[in-house]
């Protein structure tokens, strides 16, 4: 694991004396259950369900034991959802809200590598949880490209503050030709432009960015839709996303989560009160219904699609 502060780390997030002692740091392997030190020596072990308290108590005892900076990575391997229903109390109430009024650092990292949606997962595996620790101001973050996801992971690990990173399963399987240069730290609270565009802004979240570059390559003679990837939900980059409304002025969020209370929501309404709008905006979500990944017929009929946002586009187009 990489320490935070620049002048300990390279560019690719390594530390260049990892054995110096200046960063304390720890791995827990949420799927091995046990906590790995450096050189992969073993150095505790717990039941996976207890590991999400173990990031933020070992990142501020350390903090007041060395004085130190202390990076610690959460790897929850598995059910995402599930993981994260069990990790949200210990993140929010032992890392995500600490009560030194800012005087502190919780520098832990929460990895969780299997948001959303796969065949034949249950409710408990399936959810996109991110809108509850953005809820609380928790650093939480969805990339959706590899260089994108290695550059905030590098940011989150060296950030002061607790982060969560959500990996959407459906964008797992990417992959792409890089140049190592490439691969440098994103920084948090930074959006995307993946493509430019005129009519339609669209903010797409994790894997439906892709959708998005779909649906505005489909309908490239018709319709110029601007794909803006929010990439970090908290904290959201909101003046790049006025920017893009500046142009377009019509706002289109497709989110994977729940409509009620979700982050489409949210964006909906903070550019409702703040930023340029010449049309109604609209929103494509999961219905507030149980994720069944059990029986796919019905599952896929709730998640958000292409055919969806082609629909919506074409409609706020005519507006």
């Amino acid at each position: 694991m990489a320490g935070r502060a620049a002048s300990r780390c390279d560019a690719s997030g390594r530390c260049p004396r990892p054995a110096s002692g200046e960063c304390a740091q720890l791995l827990v392997d949420g799927r091995a259950g046990q906590a790995v030190g450096q050189g992969g020596k073993r150095v505790g072990a717990d039941p996976e369900d207890h590991l999400e308290g173990v990031a933020p108590g070992e990142a501020v005892a350390e903090e007041l034991r060395q004085g130190r900076v202390t990076d610690i990575a959460r790897r929850v391997e598995g059910p995402e959802g599930e993981g994260a229903d069990r990790a949200e109390p210990r993140v929010l109430q032992g890392g995500g809200r600490p009560e030194g009024g800012g005087q502190g650092r919780v520098p832990a990292t929460y990895l969780l590598p299997a948001a959303g949606w796969r065949l034949g997962w249950g409710a408990q595996h399936s959810d996109e949880p991110y809108s509850l620790f953005a809820h609380y101001g928790v650093k939480t973050v969805v990339p959706a490209t590899p260089t994108d996801a290695y550059g905030l992971f590098v940011s989150a690990i060296r950030d002061d503050d607790p982060v969560v990173l959500f990996a959407p399963i459906a964008a797992l399987p990417l992959r792409d030709d890089v140049e190592p240069a490439d691969l440098v730290p994103v920084p948090l609270g930074s959006g995307r432009v993946h493509r430019e565009g005129s009519d339609v802004t669209v903010v797409a979240i994790g894997h439906l960015v892709h959708d998005a570059l779909a649906v505005a390559s489909q309908l490239a003679d018709q319709v110029s839709i601007e794909v803006f990837d929010p990439r970090t939900l908290y904290p959201f980059d909101w003046d790049g996303l006025a920017a893009s409304l500046d142009k377009t002025g019509r706002l289109v969020v497709i989110d994977d989560s729940n409509r009620t209370c979700g982050m489409a929501g949210e964006i909906i309404a903070t550019a409702v009160e703040e930023m340029h709008l010449v049309a109604p905006p609209r929103r494509i979500t999961r219905p507030d219904a149980a994720v069944l990944g059990y029986s796919p017929e019905v599952d896929l009929t709730l998640q958000p699609s292409r055919q969806q946002l082609v629909d919506t586009v074409l409609e706020m187009a005519k507006s």
